[in-house]
Protein backbone atom coordinates (compact mmCIF):
# COMPACT_ATOMS: atom_id res chain seq x y z
CA UNK A 1 0.00 0.00 0.00
CA UNK A 2 1.49 3.29 -1.13
CA UNK A 3 -1.45 5.69 -1.15
CA UNK A 4 -4.79 6.24 0.54
CA UNK A 5 -7.74 8.12 -0.89
CA UNK A 6 -9.74 10.01 1.72
CA UNK A 7 -13.30 11.10 0.98
CA UNK A 8 -14.72 13.72 3.35
CA UNK A 9 -16.81 16.84 3.62
CA UNK A 10 -16.08 20.13 1.93
CA UNK A 11 -17.64 21.54 5.10
CA UNK A 12 -16.11 21.06 8.54
CA UNK A 13 -19.30 20.04 10.36
CA UNK A 14 -20.60 21.45 13.62
CA UNK A 15 -18.31 19.60 16.06
CA UNK A 16 -14.60 20.28 16.60
CA UNK A 17 -14.03 16.51 16.84
CA UNK A 18 -14.56 16.16 13.09
CA UNK A 19 -11.61 18.41 12.34
CA UNK A 20 -9.57 16.80 15.11
CA UNK A 21 -10.06 13.34 13.59
CA UNK A 22 -9.25 14.61 10.09
CA UNK A 23 -5.98 16.06 11.42
CA UNK A 24 -5.16 12.82 13.21
CA UNK A 25 -5.77 10.77 10.07
CA UNK A 26 -3.68 13.12 7.96
CA UNK A 27 -0.81 12.99 10.43
CA UNK A 28 -0.98 9.18 10.50
CA UNK A 29 -0.97 8.94 6.70
CA UNK A 30 2.23 11.02 6.61
CA UNK A 31 3.81 9.05 9.47
CA UNK A 32 3.12 5.79 7.61
CA UNK A 33 4.97 7.16 4.56
CA UNK A 34 1.80 7.00 2.48
CA UNK A 35 0.58 9.47 -0.10
CA UNK A 36 -2.81 11.14 0.31
CA UNK A 37 -5.16 11.20 -2.67
CA UNK A 38 -8.17 13.43 -2.15
CA UNK A 39 -10.58 15.81 -3.87
CA UNK A 40 -8.21 18.76 -4.17
CA UNK A 41 -10.15 21.27 -2.09
CA UNK A 42 -8.88 23.79 0.45
CA UNK A 43 -12.15 23.90 2.41
CA UNK A 44 -13.81 21.84 5.14
CA UNK A 45 -12.46 18.49 6.26
CA UNK A 46 -10.84 18.15 2.83
CA UNK A 47 -8.54 21.08 3.49
CA UNK A 48 -7.88 19.97 7.06
CA UNK A 49 -6.76 16.44 6.17
CA UNK A 50 -4.60 17.68 3.28
CA UNK A 51 -2.92 20.33 5.45
CA UNK A 52 -2.24 17.76 8.17
CA UNK A 53 -0.46 15.46 5.72
CA UNK A 54 1.59 18.37 4.36
CA UNK A 55 2.38 19.70 7.85
CA UNK A 56 3.85 16.31 8.75
CA UNK A 57 6.02 16.06 5.65
CA UNK A 58 3.77 13.87 3.53
CA UNK A 59 2.76 14.09 -0.13
CA UNK A 60 -0.70 15.07 -1.31
CA UNK A 61 -2.29 14.62 -4.72
CA UNK A 62 -5.51 16.53 -5.28
CA UNK A 63 -7.90 15.65 -8.08
CA UNK A 64 -10.44 18.39 -8.73
CA UNK A 65 -13.00 19.14 -11.48
CA UNK A 66 -12.54 22.34 -13.47
CA UNK A 67 -15.80 23.76 -12.11
CA UNK A 68 -14.51 23.70 -8.54
CA UNK A 69 -11.26 25.36 -9.61
CA UNK A 70 -13.38 28.16 -11.07
CA UNK A 71 -15.15 28.45 -7.71
CA UNK A 72 -11.69 29.06 -6.18
CA UNK A 73 -11.75 26.13 -3.77
CA UNK A 74 -8.66 24.37 -5.18
CA UNK A 75 -5.80 23.80 -2.73
CA UNK A 76 -2.77 25.53 -4.26
CA UNK A 77 -0.28 24.11 -1.75
CA UNK A 78 -0.56 20.38 -2.46
CA UNK A 79 2.27 18.32 -3.91
CA UNK A 80 0.36 17.86 -7.17
CA UNK A 81 -3.03 19.15 -8.28
CA UNK A 82 -4.71 17.39 -11.20
CA UNK A 83 -7.59 19.24 -12.84
CA UNK A 84 -10.14 17.03 -14.62
CA UNK A 85 -13.20 17.78 -16.70
CA UNK A 86 -15.92 16.43 -14.41
CA UNK A 87 -16.84 14.31 -11.40
CA UNK A 88 -16.81 11.06 -13.39
CA UNK A 89 -13.20 11.62 -14.42
CA UNK A 90 -12.33 12.61 -10.87
CA UNK A 91 -13.60 9.34 -9.39
CA UNK A 92 -11.88 7.23 -12.03
CA UNK A 93 -8.59 9.07 -11.57
CA UNK A 94 -8.71 8.81 -7.79
CA UNK A 95 -9.35 5.07 -8.15
CA UNK A 96 -6.27 4.74 -10.36
CA UNK A 97 -4.06 6.68 -7.93
CA UNK A 98 -5.14 5.08 -4.65
CA UNK A 99 -4.58 1.69 -3.03
CA UNK A 100 -7.29 2.08 -0.36
CA UNK A 101 -10.32 4.28 0.36
CA UNK A 102 -11.37 5.84 3.66
CA UNK A 103 -14.42 8.00 4.32
CA UNK A 104 -14.47 10.59 7.07
CA UNK A 105 -17.79 12.36 7.77
CA UNK A 106 -19.25 14.25 4.83
CA UNK A 107 -22.34 14.77 2.72
CA UNK A 108 -23.72 13.60 -0.61
CA UNK A 109 -20.36 13.73 -2.40
CA UNK A 110 -18.59 11.66 0.24
CA UNK A 111 -21.25 8.94 0.10
CA UNK A 112 -21.42 9.04 -3.69
CA UNK A 113 -17.68 8.50 -4.03
CA UNK A 114 -17.41 5.77 -1.40
CA UNK A 115 -20.45 3.84 -2.61
CA UNK A 116 -19.19 3.90 -6.17
CA UNK A 117 -15.95 2.30 -4.96
CA UNK A 118 -17.95 -0.29 -2.99
CA UNK A 119 -20.03 -1.04 -6.07
CA UNK A 120 -16.92 -1.47 -8.23
CA UNK A 121 -15.49 -3.76 -5.55
CA UNK A 122 -18.72 -5.78 -5.49
CA UNK A 123 -18.61 -6.20 -9.26
CA UNK A 124 -14.98 -7.30 -9.20
CA UNK A 125 -13.68 -4.13 -10.85
CA UNK A 126 -11.19 -3.54 -8.04
CA UNK A 127 -9.56 -5.30 -5.10
CA UNK A 128 -9.01 -2.26 -2.89
CA UNK A 129 -10.15 -1.92 0.73
CA UNK A 130 -12.91 0.53 1.66
CA UNK A 131 -13.49 1.83 5.18
CA UNK A 132 -15.67 4.28 7.09
CA UNK A 133 -13.62 5.98 9.80
CA UNK A 134 -16.38 6.99 12.16
CA UNK A 135 -16.39 10.06 14.37
CA UNK A 136 -18.76 10.34 17.32
CA UNK A 137 -21.17 7.79 15.83
CA UNK A 138 -21.68 9.80 12.63
CA UNK A 139 -21.89 6.71 10.41
CA UNK A 140 -23.81 4.44 12.80
CA UNK A 141 -27.20 4.99 11.06
CA UNK A 142 -25.64 4.32 7.65
CA UNK A 143 -24.00 1.11 8.82
CA UNK A 144 -27.37 0.11 10.26
CA UNK A 145 -28.89 0.57 6.81
CA UNK A 146 -26.16 -1.56 5.24
CA UNK A 147 -26.84 -4.28 7.81
CA UNK A 148 -30.53 -4.06 6.87
CA UNK A 149 -29.54 -4.69 3.24
CA UNK A 150 -27.91 -7.93 4.39
CA UNK A 151 -30.94 -8.92 6.48
CA UNK A 152 -33.26 -8.35 3.52
CA UNK A 153 -30.94 -10.24 1.12
CA UNK A 154 -29.96 -7.33 -1.08
CA UNK A 155 -26.32 -7.62 -0.03
CA UNK A 156 -24.18 -10.68 0.57
CA UNK A 157 -22.90 -10.97 4.17
CA UNK A 158 -19.33 -11.42 2.89
CA UNK A 159 -19.58 -8.14 1.00
CA UNK A 160 -20.73 -6.46 4.20
CA UNK A 161 -17.72 -7.90 6.03
CA UNK A 162 -15.54 -6.59 3.20
CA UNK A 163 -16.29 -3.07 4.48
CA UNK A 164 -14.55 -1.82 7.65
CA UNK A 165 -16.29 0.54 10.03
CA UNK A 166 -14.89 1.86 13.30
CA UNK A 167 -13.37 4.79 15.18
CA UNK A 168 -9.84 3.63 15.95
CA UNK A 169 -7.14 4.72 13.49
CA UNK A 170 -4.66 2.04 14.62
CA UNK A 171 -7.25 -0.68 13.98
CA UNK A 172 -8.09 0.86 10.60
CA UNK A 173 -4.48 0.75 9.41
CA UNK A 174 -4.02 -2.79 10.67
CA UNK A 175 -7.12 -3.90 8.78
CA UNK A 176 -6.06 -2.16 5.56
CA UNK A 177 -2.57 -3.66 5.61
CA UNK A 178 -3.94 -7.17 6.17
CA UNK A 179 -6.88 -6.82 3.82
CA UNK A 180 -8.03 -9.85 1.83
CA UNK A 181 -10.90 -9.19 -0.60
CA UNK A 182 -14.13 -11.11 -0.14
CA UNK A 183 -14.87 -13.64 -2.88
CA UNK A 184 -18.66 -13.54 -2.56
CA UNK A 185 -20.85 -13.68 -5.65
CA UNK A 186 -22.85 -10.56 -6.43
CA UNK A 187 -26.00 -12.66 -6.84
CA UNK A 188 -27.18 -14.63 -3.82
CA UNK A 189 -29.78 -16.68 -5.66
CA UNK A 190 -28.34 -20.01 -6.81
CA UNK A 191 -30.55 -20.19 -9.91
CA UNK A 192 -29.40 -16.74 -11.04
CA UNK A 193 -25.76 -17.79 -10.66
CA UNK A 194 -26.35 -20.91 -12.76
CA UNK A 195 -28.14 -18.92 -15.46
CA UNK A 196 -25.12 -16.63 -15.79
CA UNK A 197 -22.68 -19.50 -16.34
Amino acid sequence: MKSICVYCGSNAGNKPVYGDRARALGARIAAEGLQLVYGGGNVGLMGIVADAVLDHGGEVIGVIPEQLVQWEVAHKGVTRLEVVANMHERKARMFDLADAFVALPGGFGTLDEMFEMLTWRQLGLGQKPCAFLDVDGFYAPLIGMIDRMVEERFLHPEQRHDLWHGEDIDTLFGWMRGYTPAQADKWMDEKRRKDLR
